[in-house]
């Protein structure tokens, strides 16, 4: 099974984005996504983020991903809503 998630953007450096959701940062590739800026959301998989997002589909698709973990798992992930 493959997941993609919502992260937003906090810093750019060249063709790299450090991403961040629920206090986990990463370093992505944003060399698929056009205009990328600090501040965006975009959606994340395998080291790459693969498209942007706005804000509210942002925040649709964390709120959808803490319901499945809370189905699946029994509790909840941390997801930070937009700060």
């Amino acid at each position: 099974m493959c997941l993609a998630v919502p992260m937003r953007v906090v810093a750019i450096n060249g063709n790299e984005a450090e991403v961040e959701q629920s206090g986990t940062k990463l370093q992505v590739r944003i060399d698929l996504v056009e205009d990328v800026k600090v501040g965006d959301y975009v959606l994340v998989h395998a080291g790459f983020a693969i498209q942007k997002l706005d804000e509210e589909e942002a925040i649709e698709t964390l709120r959808l991903l803490e319901m499945f973990s809370v189905n699946l798992f029994g509790s909840s992930v941390s997801i930070n809503k937009a700060e």
